[in-house]
């Protein structure tokens, strides 16, 4: 199917498809990003602070690269079941894993309230994170490439990699607004956490675009025309084991 033959429906699907590719994975990339704008800053602080503060400010950038652990994992099983049960689907589902587990981080009581159980859960969600990231990459790129007619796939397959940059620039610039409008005092006790709050706005928003897609063709016509695999994942390593 080449652009000219697209009908409206098509076109105006792979718009939304598109847009919510985008929009899915700036709110993606500013709640993983988020992360580590702040930890830098206070974490070392508030879930470490019986460390020096070298260590502590050690040990927070640690749980933030608990998150890029998780990512192939995260692949692996959103691309399983992605496969299985559709695209739309597992996209949907990693927005909202994504989405609650920054709005928990932003709810996780100190150390000095709950003890060791604050570094714990905060480990916990950056997991979580992680995985539904490792998710959502691969199947925004899938989706808009699957949704695109075929001489222009790898050009819209490129362009949810635009919300990578944006998420930070998000992320960094919500930081700085916050940091310059409120007291340093303000800014530790509450401030830093009404932005990982901010991530249920965008995930109401980024979950009603992604609702409004159709899942693609290609995975339409694969799932009534071939048998289903039972592992993808191992079918597929089969087939081209590279």
């Amino acid at each position: 199917m080449h652009s000219e033959q697209m009908t409206h429906d098509q076109k105006k699907n792979l718009r939304r498809v598109v847009a919510s590719s985008i929009i899915g994975a700036v709110i993606e990339w500013y709640d993983f990003f988020l992360y580590g704008v702040v930890a830098g800053l206070f974490f070392n602080k508030l879930y470490f602070p019986d460390f020096d503060a070298r260590i502590g400010t050690m040990l927070a950038f640690a749980t933030f690269a608990v998150g890029f652990v998780a990512r192939p994992l995260g692949g692996v099983i959103f691309g399983h079941f992605g496969d299985k049960l559709g695209r739309k689907k597992m996209l949907i589902l990693t927005l909202e894993i994504m989405g609650i587990a920054t709005v928990c981080i932003g709810l996780i009581p100190t150390y000095h309230t709950i003890g060791i159980w604050a570094p714990i859960l905060l480990i916990v969600c950056r997991l979580a994170q992680g995985i539904g990231l490792g998710g959502e990459w691969g199947g925004a790129v899938l989706m808009s490439y699957e949704s695109a007619p075929a001489d222009k796939r790898a050009f819209y397959a490129s362009l949810p990699q635009i919300g990578m940059s944006l998420g930070l620039l998000l992320a960094s610039g919500i930081v700085g607004f916050f940091s310059v409008t409120l007291s340093d005092e303000a800014f530790l006790n509450w401030g830093w956490r009404v932005a990982f709050l901010l991530s249920a706005v965008l995930l109401a928003v980024g979950g009603y675009m992604r609702s409004t897609v159709q899942e693609t063709k290609d995975f339409s016509e694969a799932k009534e025309k071939m048998p289903e695999a039972k592992y993808p994942l191992l079918d597929a390593s089969s087939v081209t084991p590279r």
